[in-house]
């Protein structure tokens, strides 16, 4: 049998509980004709009479209550739901699904989202740390982050933070007794703690430049990682020169832990951006994620008058 039409039925339930075409017409926003030929159509359609019609109401037959009694209790299901979406719309709810790189996470969207989960009890974040370039739609991620602003066509990029540098750093007790490295292409001299990027399974070549000069040195060691995070503790470890983000190194530095190199190389990297899909209507909880999240830097004070 053909799948019955919705509107019909939705039409048969509110003339049944109204007991009436004219109430049932006003609240449907339709004549009370348009009801009386959709009821006629359905009861033909089944090959059973639904309502019993009198010239002052309107009630069911048997087989009208029974096919009520099925139908009301969905109805009102639905509606409940309709309800509790708008509701959404109003109050933000739900989980957003990031994907991002770890350092991100903990210079950037940690502290930021943290007083906005502390003030919104309802919205749920879930932070997946992945080094690739993450097709969001097709893993269901809701908005992806990464460093600089070029993006598919179909997402929009927010920047979240500002341009960041990389530096090269080593212990002093990796060093003790070598000669520290002079040039980029000394570091294959070196034992280097490596990245392997997830995308082709590849290790991570350090992109180092000076003076409009650009360079990228494969280098070689004993440890690999996936994580910047165990990087930098390796070379805290003394197991070779690490590549990391230089807000990453400078606490190290400064208390004598670890010793920068090749300074007048480090590269300035485009800061972090956040990108999401180019959607007409996005969830109340990931706007307010993305207003949490997007870089302000300060404006510039104004000079004092002579």
């Amino acid at each position: 049998m053909a799948k019955e039409n919705l509107n019909d039925l939705q039409t048969f339930v509110a003339v049944a509980q109204a007991r009436s075409f004219t109430r049932a017409a006003a609240q449907l926003g339709l004549s009370r004709s348009a009801l009386s030929h959709a009821m006629l159509a359905l009861e033909a359609r089944l090959g059973v009479r639904l309502l019993t019609r009198t010239t002052r109401s309107v009630s069911t037959t048997e087989a009208g209550q029974r096919l009520l009694s099925v139908l009301s209790p969905h109805f009102n299901e639905i509606e409940q739901e309709l309800a509790s979406l708008t509701a959404m719309r109003d109050k933000p709810a739900g989980t957003v699904r990031i994907t991002t790189h770890d350092h991100a996470i903990k210079t950037v969207l940690w502290p930021r989202l943290l007083p906005l989960l502390q003030q919104y009890p309802d919205i749920q974040v879930e932070f997946s740390v992945d080094y690739g370039f993450t097709d969001i739609a097709a893993n269901q991620f809701d908005a992806g982050v990464r460093s600089g602003n070029r993006i598919d066509k179909d997402m929009i990029a927010v920047r979240i933070a500002p341009d960041f540098r990389m530096a090269v750093a080593a212990s002093p007790a990796y060093l003790a007794g070598k000669r520290p490295p002079g040039t980029p292409q000394e570091l294959t001299d070196h034992c280097c703690v490596n990245l392997r990027l997830p995308t082709h399974g590849g290790l991570y070549a350090w992109d180092l430049a000076k003076g409009g000069k650009a360079l990228s040195v494969r280098v070689a060691g004993q440890t690999i990682f996936n994580n910047t995070f165990l990087m930098l503790q390796a070379a805290l470890d003394g197991m070779g020169l690490a590549y990391v983000p230089y807000d990453l190194v400078q606490p190290y530095v400064e208390q004598g832990r670890l010793v920068p190199l090749l300074e007048d190389w480090w590269p300035v990297l485009p800061g972090y951006h956040l990108y999401y899909a180019n959607r007409r209507q996005i969830s109340p909880a990931l706007a307010l994620v993305i207003e949490a999240l997007r870089y302000r830097p300060d404006a510039p004070k104004k000079r004092k008058r002579d």
